[in-house]
């Protein structure tokens, strides 16, 4: 093995090594989810030279240096405030989602109108228009982190894979009887995972536009999944009150998780792929272990269905959000709630954290969205202009740009 260069990533910390073996060109990283800027970086040095061949004592001072980048990027007081930069009327009907490429430059929307549209996030232009769906584009998403390739799942109950440089259509992917309300792709932008209303998923092949898999097992409609960040491992959460680890490259059924007394609405696994968290109509979230599917803790306090949850990137924080009106923040750890966001005067559909895990965001049926501080729980800024129900929202990967979707 020999190492070629080594890259830094910001969100999560970590840094990304270039290697040849056996004549291939490889990668992997390493992960620094629990680095602060107090972590000694001798020490550190020290741990991932006994685990990592390829940290020589030639590349020590490489390292090094990219680990203090890392601790100064952590050390950065976030004081921002955002302010509306561009008001688009994005589509003729409501839209369905929105979601940002891995750099922030540009974004997508989907719309009840069929289409999805690609912007340039700087000027606000309209990049290309996505047309072909016979019905509501409601599930869309990049192929991040490359982001040259954009999936839309469509009520007409087909998936359709895109040129980001161009807007033509590479496939139609067919074979669903219902609905598609939920796609990703996998990390290495080789699969594409569709979830539908027929209460299959369905793997697809980018390069060839072949069906990979059918994932029977769920006895109602998918309505969330979500790859691991290895690739190897899908969760589906369904309207049958139950979630599916799936083994990706078998299409087979690893475990089923079963204790929640109500629809799943959402499902995601953290960064380093040992837990999964779920959220549920019963009013609950869960998190559960990766590996055996066993329930590790039961999220509880909201007083009517938890519409979303999400890991910050480094896995240590959950956020929820709840049709009561509230978020909450609990720690992944010890599951403990951390902070109550209350404030919203209708229910949130949406929330995420921004890269650096110290704000979180909400859209709510209030017509505003929050950017909230996990710290002290205070409401940081209330973004209004919106004249409906706001359904979608996202950070870019800086955090210094949010998308809000009505």
């Amino acid at each position: 093995m020999r190492l070629k260069r080594l890259h830094i990533r910001y969100y999560p910390p970590g840094i990304i090594l270039d290697y040849e073996k056996g004549g291939q060109q490889r990668t992997k990283s390493i992960d620094f989810l629990d680095l602060t800027p107090d972590t000694d970086v001798n020490d550190l040095l020290a741990d991932i030279r006994r685990v990592e061949p390829l940290i020589t004592a030639s590349r020590t001072d490489q390292v090094k240096a990219l680990i203090k980048r890392l601790q100064d990027k952590l050390s950065q007081r976030d004081e921002r405030k955002f302010y509306l930069f561009k008001a688009l009327q994005a589509h003729i009907l409501p839209l369905t989602n929105v979601a940002f490429n891995k750099s922030g430059s540009s974004f997508i929307t989907g719309s009840y109108d069929r289409t999805c549209k690609i912007w340039d996030t700087a000027s606000g232009e309209e990049l290309h228009t996505l047309e072909g769906h016979r019905n509501v584009v409601y599930a869309i998403a990049f192929n991040n982190p490359y982001g040259d390739k954009i999936a839309t799942g469509s009520f007409d109950k087909t998936c359709r894979l895109w040129s980001t440089e161009t807007g033509k259509c590479f496939y139609i992917f067919r074979g669903h009887t219902a609905e598609i309300v939920c796609l990703a792709f996998n990390p290495q932008s080789t699969l594409v995972a569709t979830g539908s209303m027929d209460t299959t998923a369905k793997l697809w092949n980018v390069e060839s536009g072949e069906e990979v898999s059918t994932l029977a097992g769920h006895s109602a409609e998918i309505i969330s999944l979500c790859f691991n960040t290895v690739g190897n491992r899908l969760v589906t959460g369904s309207f049958d009150h139950t979630v599916i680890l799936w083994d990706v490259p078998s299409g087979r059924r690893e475990h089923t998780l079963i204790g929640h007394r109500g629809e799943i609405s959402s499902v995601q696994f953290n960064w380093d792929c040992s837990l999964i968290v779920t959220a549920s109509m019963d009013k609950n979230c869960k998190v559960w272990d990766a590996e055996s599917g066993q329930c590790l803790s039961t999220l509880t306090g909201h007083d009517d269905e938890v519409l979303d949850v999400c890991f910050n990137y480094t896995g240590q924080l959950i956020a929820t959000a709840s049709a009561d009106g509230t978020s909450r923040v609990f720690n992944a750890d010890t599951y403990q709630c951390v902070c109550k966001l209350e404030g919203h005067e209708g229910e949130i559909s949406k929330v995420c954290f921004n890269p650096q895990g110290t704000r979180v965001l909400t859209a709510s049926a209030d017509k505003t969205a929050r950017v909230w501080c996990v710290r002290s729980s205070s409401c940081l800024q209330v973004l209004e202009g919106h004249t409906d129900e706001i359904f979608s929202c996202a950070f870019n990967y800086e955090g210094d740009t949010i998308i809000t979707g009505n």
